[in-house]
């Protein structure tokens, strides 16, 4: 009786027992509801494949489909001082940037890069929504710094893709005099001649719309991106009238001159490569991503005649100008 309940009915047990699933291949689309396998959902850059529903990506997933090959060096970012208000609410400060590290993997919520991007060298910059809402901290402003000095230092276009839900406020106003720091360092591009280009992702909202991302040579959005400075319900109380539909959406500030583009994500590298090499006045870019050309093979040195037989020659000559 030991043998059979303690081998063959557990052995038995195992053979139709269910397999555990894990929880992460499939995800379902905020817009309309289609549960999206996690791969086919990764290959189409975390778009919707059946809405067209732009997801957010991490900085590290845009950094990978964007530069060449996947292929980027990450810019150093000096370290600001750790919760200098000794914040706390439900939590300690240091406590959320922890739980927030452990979350996304990231240090903080900007990652800094450069590499190139369809054969045009770039610094960019990209932050991450899911890293405490993408809020603008003192790491952040020295990051998009970084870049910003990096750019200049190369002599590189600049491209900032923002995700944000404003300053952090666990940092008070030193969050906030991230906004003139991130101005200050856009004036140093202008004043170097050099592209500076924003990609509003969803969402882009408070002070980062207040500050470094409409100050951009070119603003490109992507699709249904919410975009502004204060929301929808707060506007709507202060003033006590409905907006329009779509307010405060890419479309919507397209239509009515607060954008430049609106790009769909899987054209959003061809667009910012040909932005970048009209910007700084190279060629027009090559179509797709193409090898570079192998090297000429070197041709063989023409074959020079023996002494002996030129000097036959030479001898030939005055013995028939004789004869003649």
């Amino acid at each position: 009786m030991n043998w059979i309940s303690n081998y063959v009915r557990p052995k038995i047990n195992s053979l139709f027992s269910r397999r555990e699933v894990p929880e992460n291949l499939w995800k379902k689309c905020p817009e309309c509801g289609t549960m999206l396998f996690h791969r086919e959902l990764s290959d189409n850059l975390n778009v919707c494949t059946s809405c067209d529903h732009h997801m957010q990506l991490t900085p590290r997933e845009r950094f990978t489909a964007l530069f060449d090959g996947g292929i980027f060096t990450e810019v150093n970012v000096p370290e600001p001082v750790a919760d200098p208000l000794q914040f706390r609410d439900q939590k300690r400060y240091p406590d959320r940037l922890k739980a927030a590290q452990r979350a996304t993997g990231e240090h903080e919520a900007m990652l800094v890069a450069e590499g190139e991007m369809g054969r045009t060298p770039v610094v960019a910059a990209a932050q991450d929504f899911s890293f405490i809402g993408g809020s603008m901290s003192m790491y952040v402003g020295n990051a998009f710094i970084a870049g910003a000095e990096r750019a200049v230092k190369m002599k590189r276009p600049y491209i900032v893709f923002s995700a944000a839900g404003g300053a952090r406020m666990q940092e008070g106003i030193l969050a906030l005099m991230q906004m003139p720091r991130t101005t200050v360092a856009i004036q140093m591009l202008k004043e170097a001649g050099l592209p500076y280009i924003v990609v509003l992702t969803h969402p882009t909202t408070g002070g980062v719309t207040a500050s470094y991302a409409m100050l951009g040579d070119i603003h490109i959005a992507e699709p249904n991106a919410l975009i502004g400075f204060a929301g929808t319900r707060v506007i709507e109380q202060t003033i006590r009238e409905q907006l329009p539909e779509g307010f405060q959406r890419a479309e919507y500030l397209l239509d009515h001159g607060m954008l430049d583009r609106v790009t769909h994500r899987k054209k959003m590298k061809e667009e910012l490569v040909s932005l970048c090499r009209m910007l700084m006045g190279m060629e027009p870019p090559v179509v797709g991503d193409l090898p570079a050309p192998p090297p000429e093979p070197e041709l063989p040195a023409p074959e020079q005649p023996e002494p002996s037989q030129a000097a036959a020659g030479d001898e030939a000559a005055p013995m028939e100008e004789q004869k003649k």
